[in-house]
């Protein structure tokens, strides 16, 4: 592995404390690889001027008027930001598995969704678009309004550092509240091990589709879900209320993976079905590898929220 790409390995990201800190490893290699995001776009027709508050970009300041009348104001469009970006990010006990984690050896499911969402809001506010952040179980745990400020970054991954991933999910009654409380359209990336009927699945997704949000699905799983390597007698854990039970993993591994694949297949087929944008990942890969893999997709299509 090239010295430059080790900062991507998740068991390199785990050794890193702070959430931050691994964000900028990501994202400055992302820069470096991607070209022009296909979430850039043109202010559209200008209204009127505004008063200038700290943290306003100064590109939008009218020097013309600070020229006249000693005055700072901002031009203000008909859109006042290029994109509108809302993080979603499953914070239920389910997300804090990551097999090996207690050994550090790669990121859990949440930190890894985390690092990757952070990387999204980062990449967002380079371009100076708003984002905003909504952590949840089977409610609302945590928000950070949708906001240009040069400090809504750092307040997303504080928030994200602050929560403990320790109850139930409820899925569809948090994403109907979540999509309620979002009166405009805009880019709605949802982070999340999925773990819930598929009818729930299908039902959350759709409250966000019928109110025309673009709508990005990075399905989030540890990578021994997806693979069951285990061998000899082993105690699975219980999360969310279930019970641990000692198995021969060997005796269920085809049932399992049998299982996974056919749940795999229906969330595919309800975000196909949906106009969902949809990518599974797992903490076994590179954090930069998702972000790339979807704005790059995203490039080639043009497609970008209104």
């Amino acid at each position: 592995m090239a010295s430059s790409e080790r900062y991507f390995d998740p068991r390199a990201l785990a050794r890193i404390g702070r959430l931050e800190l691994r964000v900028r490893t990501v994202v400055e290699g992302i820069i470096s690889g991607l070209h022009r995001s296909p979430y850039n776009g043109q202010s559209v027709e200008f209204v009127d001027h505004r008063e200038y508050v700290p943290g306003d970009d100064p590109r939008h300041i009218d020097w013309k008027v600070l020229g006249r009348a000693d005055r700072i104001v901002i031009k203000r469009y008909e859109e006042d930001t290029n994109l509108r970006g809302h993080l979603l990010l499953d914070a239920s006990e389910s997300m804090r598995f990551g097999h090996g984690v207690a050994a550090r050896e790669r990121l859990s499911k949440y930190d890894y969704a985390a690092t990757l969402a952070a990387s999204m809001g980062y990449l967002l506010r380079r371009q100076h678009d708003a984002i905003g952040l909504s952590l949840f179980d089977s409610e609302i745990r945590d928000r950070i309004p949708l906001s240009t400020h040069p400090s809504t970054l750092h307040q997303v991954a504080e928030a994200m550092e602050r929560t403990e991933p320790t109850r139930k999910t409820g899925l569809e009654p948090v994403l109907r509240e979540l999509a309620d409380d979002i009166p405009r359209r805009g880019l709605v990336v949802l982070f999340s091990d999925l773990f819930a009927p598929i009818e729930e699945i299908e039902a959350g997704l759709q409250h966000f589709v019928v109110r025309r949000h673009d709508v990005v699905v990075f399905h989030t799983l540890d990578e021994t879900e997806l693979t069951f390597p285990f061998e000899g007698n082993t105690l699975f854990k219980g999360l969310e209320d279930y019970p641990e039970v000692l198995v021969e993993p060997r005796s269920l591994r085809d049932a399992y993976l049998e299982a996974m694949s056919n749940f795999l297949d229906q969330v595919r087929d309800v975000c196909a079905r949906l106009g969902v944008d949809y990518r599974l990942i797992h903490n076994g890969e590179p954090v930069d590898v998702p972000i790339i893999s979807i704005v790059s997709r995203r490039a080639q299509l043009g497609r970008r929220a209104t």
